[in-house]
């Protein structure tokens, strides 16, 4: 377990945010630590949740189908997940953030991944890389000095015939420098990258990309009046509040608030609101729900300083100039909430040491948000520090969660029959 005072240490050495393009440490929320390489064997063949525990890995109502190790992927840590299904041949796949590049996985079948090989990292290693997906591209930023966005053609992975291959970017975006995050708004066809260094254009906010067309990407501008924008997500806004309606709104999670912006015209982005709360330690990560009613919120470091067991904030946003606190949420364990998706009435949380949480959040209008489900990747501990899930991603058709751990890679699972 990690001690309390090493925490603190890393963080008067290493600090929260994002350092300039040319600083040769890059610093953000997430201690930067290199953990050792996985030494437990690649697992395959599915093993279902009994009696609580899936092999060694406590679980509520989630099977593990299978998991492709650090030793497998030839990386020492992992961070992003994200996924990609090709409509062509309707093959399922992971693109693994990893300290030394993106590795992608073809998990189509249920017990067999296949590693298909790694796009390495632009500009040498990083703890931080995020990847996201248009059309048949991914889109690649890290916070590594002079990374900019890498643009990978994904059909690629149809062709692997000898794997693992050393894959090479077709494109590269050096626009930017470092960056922490990158969001897509795959309706509009715009990219933006976040969590830049503080000293550029943008303050550390956010940069305006263009790609319709995914080969000549080309930037249009940016906003940063509201400082560095750890993370970010980006709607074509369909809610409740129709003063908004059809716009682009960017709703930001920048250290210490919400930023909520109108992004629809390019060249004059203009703030809607700012939401501050109370017991403030670092605004990290949020979603909307799909009726976009609602924002769910993590905070990575309230845990840490205030002594919360996971906390989790919910923002009426039915009035996008008014919003307010509506629930919070607190979880079962201390461990450290870090990214959380939604998909339709469940939100799907890295919990870092206590693994994937799954919520229930369809009575979320009445306050009720429950646990439902729970895959932990990291069974020694729930304790509040940096080690265990980076991140997950629910979105497949086939029913399958990626889990990407830091400390042993990527985990496959679905919902128990």
């Amino acid at each position: 377990m990690k001690q309390i005072c090493l925490l603190l240490l890393c963080y008067v050495f290493f600090g929260c945010s994002s350092s300039s393009d040319d600083s040769p440490m890059v610093n953000s929320s997430e201690p930067d630590t290199v953990n050792p390489v996985d030494p437990m064997e690649p697992q395959s063949g599915i093993i279902p949740c009994e009696n609580g525990m899936a092999g060694e890995f406590p679980c509520s109502g989630y099977d593990l189908l299978a998991r492709v190790t650090l030793t497998e992927l030839s990386a020492a840590s992992a961070n992003d997940i994200w996924g990609w299904t090709d409509t062509t041949t309707n093959n399922e796949y992971a693109l693994v953030g990893l300290n030394n590049g993106t590795a992608f996985v073809d998990i189509t079948d249920d017990e067999n991944p296949v590693y298909l090989g790694k796009l390495p990292s632009a500009s040498g290693p990083s703890p931080w890389r995020d990847v996201k997906i248009y059309q048949d591209y991914a889109f690649i930023v890290a916070e590594a000095p002079g990374h900019g966005m890498q643009i990978f053609d994904l059909t690629k992975l149809r062709n692997v015939t000898n794997p693992p291959e050393n894959f090479t970017a077709d494109q590269r975006y050096t626009g930017i420098g470092n960056a922490h995050n990158v969001v897509i708004n795959e309706s509009m066809g715009f990219a933006y990258p976040v969590g830049t260094a503080r000293n550029d254009a943008f303050n550390g906010g956010v940069h305006f990309v263009d790609i319709q067309d995914p080969m000549n990407p080309t930037g249009v501008g940016g906003y940063g009046v509201n400082g560095y924008s750890h993370d970010a997500q980006v709607v074509s806004y369909a809610g409740p509040d129709a003063d908004y309606s059809g716009r682009e709104i960017y709703i930001g999670s920048n250290e210490n608030q919400i930023a909520i912006v109108d992004i629809t015209d390019k060249t004059a982005p203009s703030e809607i609101s700012t939401i501050s709360y109370s017991q403030l330690g670092y605004t990290h990560q949020g979603w909307f729900t799909e009726d976009q009613r609602y924002f769910i919120l993590g905070d990575e470091l309230d845990e840490r300083d205030f002594g919360f067991r996971s906390r989790t904030l919910v923002f009426d946003l039915q009035d996008l100039d008014n919003p307010v606190l509506h629930t919070t949420y607190t979880g079962p364990t201390p461990a450290i909430d870090h990214n959380g998706y939604v998909l339709g009435n469940e939100f799907f949380l890295a919990n870092y040491t206590a693994g994937l949480r799954v919520l229930d959040i369809s009575q979320i209008g009445s306050e009720v948000i429950t646990e439902k489900a729970f895959f932990d990747t990291f069974p020694s501990n729930d304790a509040t520090s940096f080690d265990g899930v980076w991140s997950v991603y629910p979105y497949l058709e086939s029913g399958k969660i990626l889990i990407n751990d830091i400390d042993s890679g990527l985990f496959i699972v679905r919902k128990s029959n």
